[in-house]
């Protein structure tokens, strides 16, 4: 099992920026990926962007690529989220996961662990 908790979230303007963290604990040894996703009031869960745990690599979905940014800590088991040029449309839940076998990032149904998720509010 893996835990994940998310933090970071809050209220900003547009434009502004906010980073998010999600610390992992328990059987981290087990990770290729972590990655992030959102869900905004009615609408599906979409993919945000990942990080390999080893070589750190990243891979961004396009509607955030060049605005956020995707790190980790491997000696603290965290993985940040860095927002800058923040919209309105940004405004979602942010939840990250953990990804334990090779499968398609950009899908839910790669990922074995979820955390609970951390309001992010973009006001215009």
């Amino acid at each position: 099992q893996v835990q994940l908790v998310e933090s970071g979230g809050g209220l900003v303007q547009a434009g502004g920026s906010l980073r998010l963290s999600c610390t992992a604990s328990g059987r981290t040894f087990s990770m290729i990926s972590m990655g992030w996703f959102r869900q905004a009031p009615g609408k599906e869960r979409e993919f945000v962007g990942t990080i390999t745990w080893t070589a750190g690599r990243t891979y961004y979905a396009d509607s955030v690529k060049g605005r956020f940014t995707i790190s980790r800590d491997n000696a603290r088991n965290t993985m940040y989220l860095q927002m800058n040029s923040l919209k309105p449309e940004d405004t979602a839940i942010y939840l990250c996961a953990v990804q334990r076998w090779v499968g398609d990032v950009i899908k839910q149904t790669s990922y074995n662990y979820w955390g609970q998720g951390t309001q992010v509010t973009v006001s215009s």
